[in-house]
């Protein structure tokens, strides 16, 4: 029974802290002062719940502690049972003590995680609004330029007219690839996504991927190739179309990080049940104290070149949720100057 009262409670004040955040979020958004108040008599209801456990959890266990302190009538004239008598009801009362400081610790202990998680969460929340109405608003604000030019004067001219649209045509497809990246992660997150799995051979989505992107490596110089790879195939275990992506992101991230005349160097290695494929380049790197950070959404190390690039900002996002639903492990090292690497392992076929 005390363990459904400590759910209880625990429910309670999280409801109570959840609404108190949303009754502050709500005041500063300018939310109508209906729902405000319709929030503050969900809030006292909730106090009210979280007040009545309280009382019968730690109000009701320090009652025990009296009531296990009243002196206890003994019931034999000996000293010996008398003794045992006092001992046995010493005993009861460290015990409702060491219970009521351990569900008082506890307690404070889950509150004080829930509110910094909800702390973490809000600032999440803010940093990923701004970015999406960032990446939103450049291409929206280019097409809208564009449109205008047209309609002012630039109908009538062949010259003009053609390259705008073309260009309002490009910022469309960003807009579109940007909805679908956070689709695709959504899904991933909401477990909707499902892999195909099947057995195939990795050496050769790697050697698609270079062919592939041979072309836009050379208008900056970068060689790509296939280095440390088994002689025969090197067949895994997963979902060919997906890694196929995460090989495409990580090349082309390469490259567009990459320096001048630089390498790009993919690697599969065989450790024992699993392959291990590498990504590595001599471009620009990453700082060390953003490293923890690349993986995020629309997180950019450089965003004077990102924004060169045409990127989404989610292209790393992305090969994190599909190695991960993969039940394996990408991971990142880096050094200023000298270049990155990324590693992912992969099952073998069995």
């Amino acid at each position: 029974m005390d363990k459904k009262r400590h759910i209880i409670l625990s429910v309670a004040a999280s409801a109570l802290f959840t609404t108190l955040e949303a009754i502050a979020m709500m005041i500063s958004s300018g939310i109508k002062p209906i729902e405000v108040v319709m929030l503050i008599l969900l809030l006292v209801v909730q106090a009210v719940v979280l007040y009545v456990m309280f009382q019968k959890i730690i109000i009701g266990n320090i009652a025990r502690v009296y009531a296990a302190g009243t002196p206890v009538a003994p019931t034999s004239d000996k000293e010996h049972d008398k003794g045992h008598d006092k001992e046995k009801n010493d005993m009861s009362l460290d015990t409702i003590i060491a219970e009521v400081n351990e569900d008082v610790a506890k307690w404070a202990k889950d509150r004080t995680r829930e509110i910094a998680l909800l702390k973490d969460n809000e600032k999440y929340r803010k940093e990923f609004l701004g970015n999406v109405s960032h990446e939103l608003k450049t291409p929206l604000f280019n097409i809208q330029g564009y449109i205008n030019t047209l309609i002012d004067s630039g109908l009538e001219d062949q010259d003009i007219n053609m390259k705008y649209l073309d260009r309002a045509e490009k910022n469309v497809a960003r807009l579109i690839k940007i909805v679908e990246d956070l689709g695709t992660i959504s899904k991933f997150e909401a477990g909707a996504l499902k892999l195909i799995i099947e057995n195939f051979d990795i050496k050769k989505s790697i050697e698609d991927v270079i062919e592939f992107y041979e072309i836009k490596a050379k208008t900056r110089n970068i060689t790509l190739s296939l280095s440390s790879a088994p002689t025969g195939a090197a067949m895994c275990k997963g979902d060919k179309e997906k890694i196929y992506e995460v090989l495409s992101n990580l090349v082309v991230n390469s490259i567009n990080y990459g320096k001048e005349n630089g390498h790009t160097t993919i690697g599969v290695f065989d450790i024992g049940n699993k392959w291990l494929i590498e990504v590595q380049d001599d471009g620009i790197g990453i700082e060390e104290s953003h490293l923890q950070r690349v993986f995020e959404r629309f997180f950019r190390v450089d965003k004077s070149r990102s924004s060169q690039t045409g990127g989404t900002g989610l292209g790393l996002s992305i090969v994190k949720h599909i190695i991960e639903a993969h039940g394996e492990l990408i991971t990142v090292k880096s050094k200023i100057n000298e270049g990155t690497t990324f590693s992912f392992t992969l099952k073998k076929a069995e």
